[in-house]
């Protein structure tokens, strides 16, 4: 398969990249400037893309089986304090990308767009989704280091799942786990729908890694097109 990866020097990006080469896929890693990107793995092109310019969008996916898309503000593996700040300010920049994917998909209707959005989405119980809990969505995101400020983003990722539900392209929405970083690669995770995972201790968590395994996993065997997915331990 030919599969484009937009954000992959991102912290899943970056492991997306590496789990599609070991399967023997052909990868065309997108990022804003790939200019000073050297990178000699066989099987790997870099090229640099805005992904709010449409035309360009389009033009860059002709070809490509499957688009994964791990757009963020910024480059959160390398300054996540400026990802941060981005997405507070502008948390509507998520919805402005989903409606630029989608229309860029209108032009190859056949390839597949895999989004990687944001687990406040996800329903905490039945018809309560967190990013709508605000006292509780302020705790979360004190529970994992991040400003409570950052609801905003958390709300405007759920935003942007609203503009691919009203669309018909092949897209793909993954909400991954409350807790995700690096780790390690298991292969052992439980996948869900639009449920908040849980682990026995009541935690919901998922490494960068098996994110990774999960998203190349939809992107080989389709299962969720059309629908939003978890993945959690």
């Amino acid at each position: 398969m030919h599969i484009g990866i937009i954000g992959a020097t991102g912290n899943i990006g970056q492991r997306l990249v590496v789990e599609a080469l070991d399967r023997g896929h052909r990868v065309t890693a997108f990022s804003r400037d790939a200019s000073g990107i050297a990178d000699d793995r066989d099987g790997v092109t870099w090229r640099s893309l805005d992904v709010l310019d449409t035309d360009a969008v389009a033009k860059a996916i002709g070809g490509l089986d499957v688009l994964i898309s791990g757009f963020q503000p910024g480059n959160a593996a390398k300054d996540l304090d400026d990802t941060l700040k981005r997405s507070i300010a502008d948390p509507g920049i998520y919805a402005e990308v989903a409606r630029s994917l989608v229309t860029a998909l209108a032009a190859h209707p056949r390839v597949r767009l895999i989004v990687i959005g944001g687990a406040g989405s996800l329903e905490t119980s039945p018809g309560v989704v967190g990013a709508d809990d605000t006292a509780k969505l302020e705790d979360v995101l004190e529970q994992l280091g991040l400003p409570r400020e950052y609801a905003v983003s958390v709300r405007g990722a759920r935003d942007s799942l609203n503009v691919y539900r009203t669309s018909n392209r092949l897209w793909t929405y993954f909400s991954p786990a409350d807790d995700i970083r690096a780790g390690q690669r298991t292969g052992r995770f439980r996948l869900g729908g639009d449920q908040v995972l849980t682990d026995a201790d009541g935690l919901s968590r998922i490494s960068f890694e098996d994110a990774a395994v999960a998203l190349i996993d939809e992107a080989e065997l389709p299962q969720h097109v059309q629908r939003r997915f978890t993945a959690a331990y």
